[in-house]
């Protein structure tokens, strides 16, 4: 814990760093043509809507009871084109009610942070919460023991919503967090927990483990010894092991300096390594291992194979954070499998698809054990920096059979993240149905899509309709009630 002395110093050079910043960011210039995190497909909502019966295509499940979520940037006031970067806009939840075959209702509320609470005129919600303006999280949303989650990476706060989508308190999980959290736990189907690896942005030297159990109350934060702040938006997990994808994207203070509000840059100088961590193990017990530089945001299942071998599914890029100020900007983005030797200290990377895509999910009933069935979303060739979301494809990889389906929703139609939702807490893992929105860019429009996993390219299920343009955003999740 920091003395007073260390809090005071610290106080004082982030005032004259944040005056220093405010100067700079005065000076930046917007972006030519418009900045591509607010314009065309991206353009923010402008307000909060509540529809009800909403219109379907095709027949709704019966055995759907629950909510969809979906958590994004969605600024509430406008924002400085010439600083804004798309990982810092206030967070905006959408949700649709299903229930008894019918789409019950769609919500689309701002999580109530400072910016959302001054456009409407509100007073802040009650909990503890960052005084920096990164109180608003927009990066995923989840249920945990009846709950609604708002979360992010980087130091923001959880937030706790109804089930209606109303922010109801910035919530350390009952005062149970100590440090930061993060916007990628992942639930171990057999205990229950949920592990994550933790970091913030004004601490450069440490990590955190951080365990929730069941009821959503930390019963651990293990602190990892890390060099040059680096950013670690996800994890993946084992049944015995937790997985620290340490790759070289770290804090820029120069990036800070200069004004961007998103602070962090490719490093060539960091080591790019992945940590193995026993569960319950102390951090000093870590083994890292060696790997070839390159960036992950978000890994697929890992599991360790019948020779003891750790293998982790991945969607690598290139590089990051390396070109661009305003989002993600990587040159090639590919799915591979690692396999990860703990003797050796070392990864090995085999190529699976070589075709830009992100946003990888999986059968979550198997996290942490061997599995079939890959879900990744396809991503535009490029000639441009930004990495925006504008294709019309879904990849399906067979892990085992070695083969990729496409799922085409047709010119104009980009789908995000996808999700599966099993039939039943029992079954295979085509089972049940990828859900996820779809964006008409023609009409503006957006569509909840639900495919059958047994069929994965055939026609949709069901469609449920809404009449407005959703701006692609972060993550989302099936909430069963």
């Amino acid at each position: 814990m920091a003395s007073k002395v260390e809090t005071t110093i610290r106080s004082v050079v982030g005032t004259g760093l944040t005056a220093i910043a405010g100067f700079n960011r005065k000076r930046l210039k917007v972006p030519a043509g418009g900045h591509p995190y607010l314009t065309g497909v991206h353009r923010p909502m402008t307000e909060e809507v509540t529809l009800e019966d909403l219109a379907v295509t095709g027949t709704i499940p019966a055995e759907l009871n629950g909510r969809y979520l979906r958590n994004g940037p969605n600024p509430a006031l406008q924002p400085d084109s010439a600083s804004y970067h798309w990982f810092t806009g206030a967070g905006m939840v959408h949700g649709i009610a299903i229930s008894g075959g019918k789409a019950q209702w769609y919500r689309n509320r701002w999580v109530r942070g400072a910016e959302a609470c001054a456009a409407l005129g509100e007073e802040l919600p009650p909990g503890d919460r960052r005084e920096d303006g990164f109180d608003a999280p927009n990066t995923n949303v989840i249920g945990i023991a009846g709950r609604t989650w708002a979360i992010v990476e980087a130091g923001g706060h959880p937030v706790e919503m109804s089930r209606t989508l109303e922010t109801i308190a910035h919530n350390k999980f009952d005062g149970t967090l100590k440090n930061s959290y993060t916007a990628h736990p992942h639930e171990c189907p057999v205990t229950g927990e949920r592990h994550a690896i933790c970091y913030r942005g004004d601490v450069m030297d440490k990590v955190w483990h951080t365990v929730l159990d069941r009821e959503g109350h930390v019963i651990r934060e293990e602190a990892i010894a890390v060099q040059h702040g680096p950013s670690i938006h996800d994890c993946a997990i084992t049944a015995e092991h937790v997985l620290v994808f340490d790759l070289p994207v770290t804090f820029s203070m120069g990036k800070l300096i200069a004004g961007y509000r998103f602070p962090y840059q490719w490093n060539p100088e960091h080591r790019a390594r992945v940590g193995v961590l026993g569960r319950n193990a102390p951090a000093d017990s870590i083994i890292w291992c060696d790997v070839d530089p390159c960036y992950v945001f978000h890994p697929a299942n890992a599991f360790v194979d019948a020779d003891g071998r750790i293998i982790v599914d991945v969607v690598t890029h290139d590089r990051m954070f390396a070109r661009s100020n305003y989002g993600p900007d990587s040159e090639a983005s590919q799915f591979e499998r690692w396999t990860i030797d703990t003797a050796a200290k070392a990864v090995t990377r085999k190529v699976i698809d070589i075709r830009p895509q992100e946003f990888p999910r999986y059968d979550e009933r198997l996290t942490g054990q061997p599995y079939r069935y890959a879900l990744t979303m396809a991503l535009p060739e490029r000639d441009t920096t930004e990495m925006t979301i504008a294709d019309t494809r879904l990849y399906r990889h067979d892990m085992v059979g070695g083969v990729t389906e496409v799922h085409d929703f047709g010119a104009g139609h980009f789908p995000g993240e996808f999700v599966f939702v099993p039939r039943a807490e029992q079954g295979s893992e085509t089972d049940g149905w990828y859900m996820g929105l779809v964006v008409n860019a023609a009409e503006e429009t957006t569509d909840l899509v639900l495919l059958d996993a047994a069929d994965f390219t055939a026609a949709p299920v069901a469609t449920i309709h809404l009449p407005h343009r959703i701006p692609p955003g972060f993550h989302g999740n099936w909430v069963a009630d």
